[in-house]
């Protein structure tokens, strides 16, 4: 391990140094219907959230700091199809992803083939069970009944 633990991904540690990261994006999209209602504009009805996605960029330098093992695994965590919890060092807990891809831009490799840099980045979606989201007030409802 190189530095402090900043974040994880499962058991898989980002550090202040080896695997670090160097930009987090997080997107979150949710839905709206339009109603039409007499004699006024349409009225627009939440219907709830619809994903939630985190893009993880770093640059790895293996020859100096190592951290390609933890960006091996996470490949490999991705090819079985693993949810993956993500936790951050101040005690944030994003909650279960699946990762969408990883890309990695492989450069300076130098006459030993010794790769000397490697700029990667992880997309990940939400992951929910089906049926583990709350259910709405109709449902709710019925259940009173």
């Amino acid at each position: 391990m190189s530095g402090p633990v900043t974040m994880s991904l499962g058991l898989y540690a980002f550090e202040a140094h080896g695997f670090g990261y160097t930009d987090i994006t997080r997107s979150l999209t949710t839905a709206w219907s339009s109603v039409d209602v007499v004699d006024r504009i349409e009225v627009l009805q939440w219907t709830g959230p619809k994903s939630e996605a985190v893009s993880i960029k770093g640059v790895l330098f293996p020859a100096e700091f190592g951290g390609e093992d933890n960006l091996e695994g996470i490949r490999a965590a991705a090819q079985k199809g693993e949810p993956l919890m993500l936790v951050s060092l101040d005690g944030g807990v994003f909650g279960e992803f699946v990762i969408e891809s990883v890309n990695e831009e492989r450069a300076y490799i130098d006459p030993r083939g010794t790769l000397r840099k490697n700029a990667w980045s992880i997309e990940l979606k939400r992951f929910e069970q089906a049926g583990s989201g709350q259910s709405g007030g109709a449902s709710q409802s019925i259940g009173l009944f």
